[in-house]
Order: structure tokens, then C-alpha cells, then sequence
């Protein structure tokens, strides 16, 4: 019996994933079929990105799962059509490229780099960082992009606390949940990272209020979605100095508008959406053995809670 795999992305993606797909698929041993295009009914698996031409899935009468290419499912996840199991990416590619932005940013500010890479003036700064181990480090969000940067930073020498709606042990992290563990995390927060999903609860969770718990001069670091920060909020808390730089990866809008005020301000560091993506070859070996499972009724891996939207 042929497995019947549609991958539904946009034409170009299909040129960069066709290869590493079928060298991953072949591997399993699986008897399939992979193609852009299939009739909906004969369709097994959808190899899916949220921005495709699929959106009604009601025709995928005999589909087993979908299987999403991108990290946030925040695009699909509510689609009222789709009732299979939805798996969101987590490859090591994507994970580790996280791990290797935010640490690089994270020392960045730490060891005041901006200063002496734009202070080239002839004037002699001798200001010495502190060490990590007096750096307090909070991250939001405690999936698995956020406890493998908890572990590079703490690997460093960083004191990292770890938020998360709910309760999570991590190893060397101290971990915080709900409102009150909130509070407590970004009071101690010399420096924020947000790696929160895209969900209703999460939408604008850094606010005025919020903003205002964080020790003075806070650093904030932002690869994971736009939407987490209320951008006026954090524009006016740069501009009192309670916020001392942000430096952003993600916006509500992208590409981010030319005449963004996050372009202009001298406290704002603006990079294109590049924190992290997914790799080809990883994320391909991840979606075939997802597939594999299926077959041999196994759980699948990465299962999206639909009810919490992640």
C-alpha cells in the first residue's frame, strides 16, 4: 500500500525540500508517494506550511495527520476544518540556530559590545562588565526553544529564571509559573528573552504594567513572536529609560513597515525575523519519522494541545 504525502507550501519551498524529503522518507522503508499536488481524498499526510493554499481540509477525507514545517502553529491551529492530529516543528536545526542567536545577543549586551563597536572615537572606555554569574537572566516561555537557551546561558554561567504558564522542572533553572511567578521573574530580570507562543493569553504580556516590574535598564530580547510585546508600551519605556535596549527579531507586521519607529530608535536593534528557521534536512528527518509513526501506531512527536494553542 502507497502512503500518499501531499506537501503543501509554496512552489519554492517545494524546490528546496523535495530532495531532502524523499533522502529522509527512503530511509524509513516506507512504500510512499510524495507530491505537491493530489487529489484531497487520496491524501495521507499534508507536509504543511499555514501559508499554503490549504485551508479547507474538509476534503482530506482519509488524512491521518499535518504536519507543520514552521515552529508557530498560531496560523493553523484555530482552523475550525482541520480535526487530525497537528504536529509543530521542532528540529535540532531550528533549535540550536535559537540557541545560537539568543546566546549571541545575550552576550552581547552583557559584555557591552555596542559600546565599543560604535564608540570608535578615540576616547578610551574602561568599564568593565560584571561577571555572568551576576547577570540574572529571565526567560519566558519554557518549550523547548526556551530550555535549551536556559541551558547554553546557565552552561555560561548565567543565573537563568524560566517562566511558563505552567508548572516545569528544569535542570540548574529556576523555574516560576502563573501570575504571581510572573511577577517574580521579571523583577529579577537584568535581562528578558521572550520565547512565548503566539495565543490569546500571551498577547502583549509585556505591557506597561509588566514592563514597569522589570529592574531599571533592562535589556529585552525578542526571537519569538511579535504580537508578545505591546509596542508603544515598549517604545515609551525606552525613551524613560526603564527599558535600556530591545533588540527584536519578530514584529506584529512583517517585513517590519520603513517607517517603524523601532527603525529610528537609537535604544532598538531591528533583525529581519532571523533568530531561527527551519533547516531542510533536520526538519525533513523529523516529518519522516512522524510519518513513520503513524504507520506503526505510534504517538506522534511534537502534538500541538489544541485547547491551549500550542
Amino acid at each position: 500500500m502507497t502512503i500518499n504525502i501531499l506537501f503543501a507550501a509554496k512552489s519554492e519551498r517545494w524546490d528546496t525540500y523535495r530532495e531532502p524529503l524523499t533522502t529522509a522518507l527512503d530511509k524509513t522503508g516506507l512504500n510512499y508517494d510524495l507530491r505537491p499536488d493530489f487529489p484531497p481524498e487520496q491524501v495521507d499526510y499534508i507536509v504543511y506550511a499555514p501559508n499554503s493554499s490549504v485551508q479547507d481540509f474538509r476534503p482530506y477525507t482519509n488524512l491521518k495527520a499535518v504536519l507543520n514545517l514552521w515552529a508557530g502553529v498560531e496560523n493553523v491551529v484555530h482552523n475550525e476544518t482541520l480535526s487530525v492530529p497537528l504536529a509543530r516543528m521542532v528540529d535540532h536545526g531550528l533549535t540550536q540556530g535559537m540557541i545560537e542567536w539568543v546566546t549571541g545577543h545575550a552576550l552581547r549586551h552583557h559584555l557591552g559590545m555596542d559600546t565599543h563597536i560604535n564608540g570608535q572615537d578615540g576616547q578610551w572606555r574602561t568599564q568593565v562588565p560584571p561577571l555572568a554569574q551576576d547577570r540574572p537572566i529571565t526567560i519566558l516561555g519554557m518549550g523547548a526553544l526556551g530550555q535549551a537557551c536556559a541551558a547554553a546561558l546557565t552552561t555560561l554561567g548565567f543565573p537563568v529564571t524560566g517562566w511558563s504558564r505552567s508548572a516545569k522542572t528544569v535542570p540548574q533553572v529556576t523555574t516560576l509559573h502563573g501570575p504571581d511567578g510572573l511577577k517574580t521573574a521579571l523583577e529579577t530580570a537584568q535581562m528578558l528573552i521572550l520565547l512565548l507562543p503566539d495565543t490569546p493569553a500571551t498577547t502583549d504580556i509585556l505591557n506597561a504594567d509588566t514592563l514597569a516590574q522589570l529592574p531599571r535598564g533592562a535589556v529585552v530580547i525578542n526571537p519569538g513572536r511579535g504580537p508578545l510585546i505591546d509596542d508603544t508600551a515598549l517604545l515609551a519605556a525606552l525613551d524613560s529609560g526603564q527599558v535600556g535596549h530591545a533588540t527584536l527579531d519578530v514584529f506584529r507586521t512583517e517585513p517590519l513597515p520603513r517607517d517603524h519607529p523601532y527603525w529610528a530608535h537609537p535604544k532598538v536593534t531591528v533583525t529581519p525575523h532571523i533568530a531561527s528557521a527551519t533547516r531542510e534536512g533536520t526538519a525533513s528527518e523529523v516529518i519522516a519519522e512522524n510519518i513513520r509513526r503513524g504507520e506503526a501506531g505510534e504517538p506522534f512527536l511534537h502534538l500541538v494541545d489544541r485547547s491551549l494553542g500550542y
